[in-house]
């Protein structure tokens, strides 16, 4: 979302290596971030993702369990502290009116043949997806341009380990004792840069165990 939409805010909370949703929560309730509490972080993240999943008054308003008018007040002090996303949803639904479809960063198309159906429900549908796709998808093309490319090192160095599952933007690989430090420097790496995203920086969390659930604690 921070590249997508250029946000100035966004991109300084990443450049600052501040939580995004302690960094939201500090702009919409004028908070100083160390006073931010769990309750204001939560609203912030049902936000955040809302707004990226193309969520409006009525849908806030039932994840916060709020009025539609305070669900309309936040939403409207959201776009006000962050105008490049605002910006960015507005741009993509026109393109999309427009020329029928939404695409991510590197090109890769989804058409949305309701995003003019004269029935609201099918057409709002069809909007929240065309927002949300240019931001997920370009997440999906991230992970699986990463994926090739380990692969391939893996297999050219003809290493022993194996990457075995994908969850989302995580990768679960099955490593030789002697190869986890190698490994995880080519994992490390190819997700850095399997698609560089300018001024906005990423974060790549590595773990071992032996098991899926050790490797998390």
């Amino acid at each position: 979302m921070a590249y997508i939409s250029n946000d100035t805010n966004l991109i300084e909370a990443f450049n600052n290596n501040i939580d995004i949703h302690t960094a939201t929560a500090s702009l919409l309730f004028s908070t100083a971030i160390e006073d931010v509490t769990n309750e204001m972080r939560r609203t912030a993240k049902t936000v955040n993702f809302g707004i990226m999943y193309g969520l409006g008054t009525f849908g806030l308003s039932q994840r916060l369990n709020i009025t539609r008018t305070a669900a309309d007040a936040i939403i409207q002090n959201y776009f006000e502290k962050f105008p490049g996303i605002k910006t960015y949803v507005s741009d993509t639904l026109n393109s999309v009116r427009k020329f029928g479809y939404a695409e991510t960063v590197t090109g890769r198309k989804r058409f949305f043949p309701d995003i003019n159906h004269k029935n609201f429900n099918i057409r709002s549908a069809a909007e929240r997806a065309a927002v949300n796709m240019p931001i997920q998808g370009s997440a999906s093309d991230m992970i699986k341009i990463a994926m090739i490319n380990i692969y391939q090192i893996l297999k050219q160095q003809n290493l022993k380990s194996k990457m075995i599952l994908q969850v989302h933007d995580e990768l679960l690989f099955e490593t030789a004792i002697d190869e986890i430090d190698l490994v995880a420097d080519i994992v490390n790496t190819q997700m850095l840069y399997a698609l560089p995203l300018g001024d906005v920086p990423l974060a790549v969390s590595i773990g071992f165990g032996k098991n899926w659930l050790e490797a998390h604690s």
